[in-house]
């Protein structure tokens, strides 16, 4: 017997389930913990991490020429990336509570942690800094606009969409107008539970 869309979705929350207590098994195998959202690594740890740590003159000395003449079109992205945060901020601290909408919380998407491990040398801290932020904006706004869309316009897509957020999956299917007329707040409602 096929399962339920609700029944996948349950399945796969219970598979994201299992991947958080793999995830804490191997904070245990590398010898750290979290605490109060910092982590702390065991001292010798700590050590043996600064051994492993490659010098900048050599780091740079292997990095392909290509490398690090594409560098500065990375770095570039900064720009729009501040001036979408900006523009995203705003939207949200007006338009959510507006809407009724639930906030989301900044810090639950981007995290800037990474530069604390002893093996990283500066350019690769400030690599990992650049993308902890990048790559955070993304999902702190992709949330943001998922929220936004459950809001305003929760309907599928007639063909498949990569990467949806996690709002997709209640919005009614594509086609059904009767739904939409008849139930279009439930996609509203269900968002303004999850507060």
């Amino acid at each position: 017997m096929p399962m339920t869309a609700e029944a996948l979705i349950e399945r796969i929350r219970e598979l994201q389930e299992q991947l958080e207590a793999e995830l804490s098994r191997r904070r245990e195998e590398f010898r750290y913990r979290l605490e109060n959202g910092r982590v702390v690594f065991e001292e010798e740890t700590r050590k043996a991490h600064r051994l492993l740590r490659v010098r900048l003159s050599r780091f740079l000395a292997r990095t392909r020429p290509k490398e690090v003449l594409s560098a500065p079109v990375i770095y570039s992205l900064i720009v729009p990336f501040v001036i979408l945060d900006i523009f995203v901020t705003v939207y949200h601290a007006i338009c959510f509570p507006i809407y009724g909408i639930p906030k989301v919380r900044r810090r639950d998407h981007i995290r800037v942690d990474r530069h604390h491990l002893a093996y990283l040398n500066g350019m690769q801290k400030l690599n990992c800094v650049y993308c902890g932020y990048a790559n955070g904006l993304i999902s702190y706004v992709r949330e943001i606009a998922g929220r936004t869309e459950a809001y305003w316009c929760p309907i599928k897509h007639a063909s498949r969409v990569e990467g949806r957020h996690d709002h997709y999956h209640e919005f009614l299917e594509y086609g059904d107008g009767e739904g939409w007329h008849g139930g279009q707040v439930r996609p509203r409602r269900d968002l303004q539970d999850e507060e």
